[in-house]
């Protein structure tokens, strides 16, 4: 005689209970996150963040190992049997804004903020590593606890990567997991989706050089303002006209500088801005299309043009399989409600890319809109007064550690 048919999955045991156990270390991934936002620094070195992460795993059965070329952390955790090596990832760095949140444990330093998030990345990753402790003796294998300076624009990961983080355990890491912090969802909502999920990022200079004058005879001059005011909309018509509709492309000029003051024709124009794609043949298209199109347009007006593209962090490109199954432990571990498919990507940059690069896994994206506050406008990441909700943080902790239960079997 056979049962029914229709009986709803077994939640696994394995993972019963871990969210109350993230959340019973609440109290230190939460003091760990505002000692960190209360001393935030920028780039590659953080003496002050490694030395507050380095308090944090004291204790614990780790091999900490401290980067060369910067202040980067790694830990390992042997599991009690042979196995396979997973990563898991937090980000260390901050932003220079001038904190404007009002909190009683705000930026102690003056100009420098943890405005994405970073901080608690960390606190999340090292109370995770805390939790996988007290399982070590389940875990077929090694966890790699990755913490990451210099994310926003220092290529962090890079480094790391060179140091040989993905075979700290003796091995080539086999999958790998990152979070980031999200205000624009709703708190304790882990989204995430299969293929890319950030855009590439690259950055462009143009100089534009034609002959100063008088303001009151531009005819004996060559006007370089002109011409870098042409290459503006040029370059939007680039993208509209020569990107395939179905290959999203961003080509933002965010700063033009030319001129002294009203009476003078300068001999030079500035253009700086960004590229953003979703695949890594768009994005050589543009690096390759953008210095022609601006130097059609300056030879149109009669001026020297020099531009270059500089490089810039990859596309973001999540494990199909991985990704879906960081939504599948999310909806077991959170709650179904808790994991929600992304629908689309997210235009910005981030360099766990390097690392996706190399080995299957997936990045996704925790919700912590402050209780209150409207997701439509509420302050985002990058925001000088951007409050995130820290009760989400417990399931960034159960999330990390399942990931790996999981992946340790």
């Amino acid at each position: 005689m056979t049962g029914p048919t229709d009986l709803p999955t077994l939640p696994d045991a394995r993972f019963a209970g871990l969210l109350d156990e993230a959340r019973a270390l609440q109290a230190k991934t939460v003091e760990l996150r505002r000692k960190i936002h209360r001393n935030p620094e920028l780039g590659l070195q953080l003496p002050k963040t490694q030395a507050a992460i380095k308090a944090a795993l004291e204790g614990l059965p780790l091999e900490i190992i401290e980067g060369k070329s910067t202040t980067s952390l790694t830990a390992v955790l042997r599991g009690g049997k042979p196995g396979p090596a997973v990563l898991l990832r937090g980000d260390m760095d901050a932003l220079p804004l001038r904190e404007d949140t009002g909190l009683d444990f705000a930026s102690e330093d003056d100009g420098v903020m943890h405005a994405c998030g970073h901080d608690t990345h960390v606190a999340m990753l090292a109370s995770a590593a805390r939790l996988l402790s007290e399982h070590a003796d389940e875990l077929a294998g090694s966890v790699v606890f990755m913490f990451q300076p210099g994310e926003e624009g220092e290529h962090g990961a890079r480094h790391m990567i060179h140091e040989g983080v993905l075979d700290a355990a003796g091995e080539r890491v086999e999958k790998a997991f990152g979070l980031h912090i999200f205000t624009q969802v709703a708190a304790g909502i882990v989204q995430t989706r299969p293929g890319p999920i950030m855009a590439s990022a690259n950055s462009f200079h143009v100089t534009v050089t034609g002959r100063g004058g008088h303001g009151s005879a531009p005819h004996q001059a060559i006007d370089p303002v002109p011409a870098a005011a042409a290459m503006v909309s040029a370059l939007q018509t680039m993208v509209t006209r020569k990107v395939s509709v179905f290959e999203p492309a961003v080509v933002s000029v965010t700063r033009i500088e030319a001129g002294t003051t009203t009476n003078i024709i300068p001999e030079t124009a500035f253009l700086e801005g960004t590229i953003r794609t979703l695949s890594e043949r768009t994005q050589a298209f543009v690096r390759e299309e953008l210095p022609k199109v601006c130097e059609a347009v300056g030879a149109a007006h009669g001026v020297r043009v020099s531009a270059e593209v500089l490089p810039g962090y990859p596309v973001t490109v999540n494990d199909p399989r991985v990704a879906g199954r960081v939504l599948e432990l999310a909806a077991e571990v959170l709650g179904a409600r808790n994991a929600e498919v992304m629908k689309d990507p997210v235009m910005g940059a981030e360099d766990f890319s390097y690392v996706l690069q190399r080995v299957p896994g997936a990045f996704a994206f925790l919700g912590a809109c402050p209780p209150g506050a409207d997701l439509a406008t509420v302050e985002a990441n990058h925001s000088n007064r951007v409050v995130f909700d820290e009760d989400a943080m417990a399931n960034g902790v159960a999330l990390y550690a399942a990931f790996a239960l999981d992946a340790l079997r």
